[in-house]
């Protein structure tokens, strides 16, 4: 399958890197990245000979969150179309979350608001210790909400309310302390750190592995189509609100939204 925003590659061991493959847009997701990241995770799921997957971003950035064209079109749309958008983003993060392949995260960069999400459905997620990190969408008059059951789930409800509602950007040691990250190296040694997390699965049964992978998903907190519609339902009634017009007018505007202070 050929895709334009992704690429993917196996190589003999049977471990597959997913990149994604918009460098010049900081690999941002727009709706045919979103789209694509779903039918890959199908793929993936359905190759037997893959036994590992390695999640990463093409350039400097892992992942900026939403594109900025996706971000307007949700902009103008109804009520219905947007929370069918959100379902779509929603759909692919869960296929990857509940990938039966181990799915390991190679964050070579920065990661914020959606992107974060990505990092969060990783098994691992391993980052380079320059990276910076947020969750910016209230800057924004909206909520990181279809993200929020993997985030919530990878960190703790604790840990996530430092960071989640404040859009502060944070460091990759604090990654590691939030729990995001499950380690932070020099970017020449990120190869080696995501090599030693590869390793040890090729030794084990895959069958194995992933009823393991689902047992886990099974007695962790609960991210069902309950939480999951709840998330989009609440993504949808912020984006009716007074504060992400003007949100994301002043982000288009590039000006100050009316409740910055400081």
């Amino acid at each position: 399958m050929m895709y334009e925003t992704l690429k993917l590659e196996t190589d003999a061991r049977g471990v597959a890197t997913l990149t994604l493959a918009r460098e010049e847009k900081h690999n941002a997701m727009s709706a045919q990245m979103i789209a694509e990241l779903t039918q890959a995770a199908a793929a993936l799921a359905a190759d037997d000979a893959v036994r590992v997957v390695v999640l990463t971003g093409a350039g400097k950035s892992f992942c900026a969150g939403g594109d900025l064209g996706w971000m307007q079109a949700q902009r103008d749309m109804d009520g219905p179309t947007r929370s069918a958008e959100a379902g779509k983003l929603a759909t692919m993060l869960g296929a990857l979350n509940t990938l039966p392949k181990p799915l390991i995260g190679r964050v070579q960069g920065n990661a914020f608001g959606g992107g974060v999400g990505m990092a969060s459905v990783c098994d691992v997620a391993i980052g380079v210790d320059t990276l910076k990190m947020g969750f910016t969408e209230t800057r924004l008059g909206i909520i990181p909400a279809t993200i929020g059951p993997y985030v919530l789930a990878r960190m703790g409800e604790g840990r996530a309310r430092r960071v989640f509602m404040s859009a502060r950007l944070f460091d990759a040691a604090e990654a590691v302390d939030l729990g995001l990250l499950a380690r932070a190296v020099p970017a020449d040694a990120l190869d080696a750190a995501i090599e030693a997390e590869v390793v040890p699965y090729l030794s084990c049964a895959p069958g194995a592995v992933a009823a393991a992978k689902q047992l886990a998903r099974d007695l962790g907190p609960r991210i069902d189509a309950q939480v999951v519609d709840h998330t989009i339902a609440a993504l949808a009634d912020r984006w009716e609100t007074e504060e992400a017009a003007e949100g994301i007018g002043a982000f288009f505007d590039k000006r100050k939204a009316a409740w910055v202070t400081g």
